[in-house]
């Protein structure tokens, strides 16, 4: 059993908390508050054991996740980490970053088909691979804090981590211009778009503390309806605090942009965006801003994307991610953004209009999976 200290210095934190009725809740925190809590392999590998392991606890009732700190739930993965994984060996095999990528999608999937109830606190800053967190547990809530991102096209990356699926299910063509603009999500745009359920302003240790009074059962599916009923009730008490609205006072003009299939259309038509509004603003900045392939990738992943079934997402997608991160712009990306700091990258091509259609095609390609995999390691989900 570890000692005090070291369980307060582990990078993910598991407990468990006497309900009182023979059950249990388990608790999960992100314990890296210095780096908003971001996911390392390390961290993913221990997230993926234990939640293995209580998903076959008759015991434990249900699980709840949250980050360290006030700041953020999660910021993402570990990218410097991906950085150095790409730059130790250009054009790959990039082992560490290929096996994060693998070992986070098993992490999403497993949460995605989580028989327990799994509540995920989603407070301040929840990114990348901590959406792909948020997204897949069964009651997802957010704070006055909240502040959701997928801003993958400023490092020349997209919005994986089942991106691919929860963005293609939002409303109209919001997902496609989230994915493109990077543009951050409040609390109220973010159950507009159901990537939330409940907007909580109750603190996470009351919170906890609630959740072990309620009246758990054997049986899950009571156990779901259960928690959806108690957070329900505890969300219609705060909804006069919930923020102004982004995505819903501007779908009219978001629709208009995204109405085309042709990624050409929707570039000239968020180049021409022409608002007031600071929201779009920002998102118009961060899309010209961003990798042009990208882009280019993104649009083409939804399309994809977007009759397949959960598995072959992640299938897909850690396909993708091998041969980006095998591609000198991520590095580039990445460097300009954490590692040097400039803001100013080097993208291969100045435009969407220069990209051949090829070099994207090339991106959906089958990669080459190194040691020991013999094919894509997400083949039997």
């Amino acid at each position: 059993m570890p000692n005090l200290t070291s369980l307060a210095n582990a990078p993910v934190i598991f407990e468990r908390v006497d309900c009182g009725n023979g059950y249990s809740l388990g608790v999960v925190t992100l314990n890296a508050e210095k780096t908003l809590n971001a996911l390392t392999l390390h961290m993913v590998e221990l997230l993926l054991e234990q939640l293995d392991t209580w998903q076959h606890d008759d015991t434990l009732a249900g699980v709840f996740i949250m980050g360290a700190g006030e700041k953020a739930f999660c910021a993402g993965g570990d990218v410097q980490a991906l950085y150095q994984s790409a730059t130790n060996n250009p054009g790959g095999p990039c082992d560490y970053a290929e096996t994060f990528f693998a070992k986070e999608y098993q992490l999403d999937y497993l949460l995605h088909n989580y028989q327990k109830p799994v509540v995920c606190w989603g407070n301040g800053i929840v990114m990348g691979g901590g959406l792909g967190i948020f997204a897949a547990c069964s009651h997802r809530l957010v704070t006055p804090t909240t502040r959701l991102a997928m801003p993958e096209i400023t490092i020349a990356l997209y919005p994986d981590v089942g991106g691919s699926w929860f963005l293609n299910r939002m409303p109209g063509h919001v997902g496609m211009f989230l994915a493109l603009t990077g543009a951050t999500v409040n609390a109220t745009d973010s159950l507009f778009i159901g990537i939330a359920e409940h907007f909580i302003t109750t603190g996470q240790d009351a919170l906890i503390e609630a959740l072990c009074s309620q009246p758990w059962v054997a049986s899950t599916t009571d156990n779901h309806a259960m928690l959806t009923q108690f957070f329900s009730t505890l969300s219609t008490a705060c909804q006069h605090q919930l923020p102004k609205a982004n995505i819903q006072d501007n779908q009219a003009t978001i629709e208009a942009v995204c109405a085309s299939e042709d990624i050409f259309s929707i570039a000239a038509a968020v180049n021409e965006l022409n608002s007031e509004d600071k929201w779009l603003q920002r998102a118009k900045k961060t899309f010209l801003a961003g990798s042009p392939l990208s882009a280019l990738i993104i649009q083409e992943q939804l399309q994809r994307a977007r009759n397949l079934s959960l598995a072959d997402v992640f299938k897909s997608e850690l396909a993708l991610s091998t041969n980006i991160v095998r591609y000198p712009e991520f590095a580039e990306g990445v460097r300009a953004l954490l590692i040097d700091k400039d803001n100013k990258p080097q993208w291969q091509y100045a435009n969407i209009q220069e990209v051949p259609a090829e070099v994207v095609t090339s991106f959906f390609t089958t990669p080459e999976f190194p040691a020991p995999w013999p094919h894509n390691p997400l083949e039997n989900l």
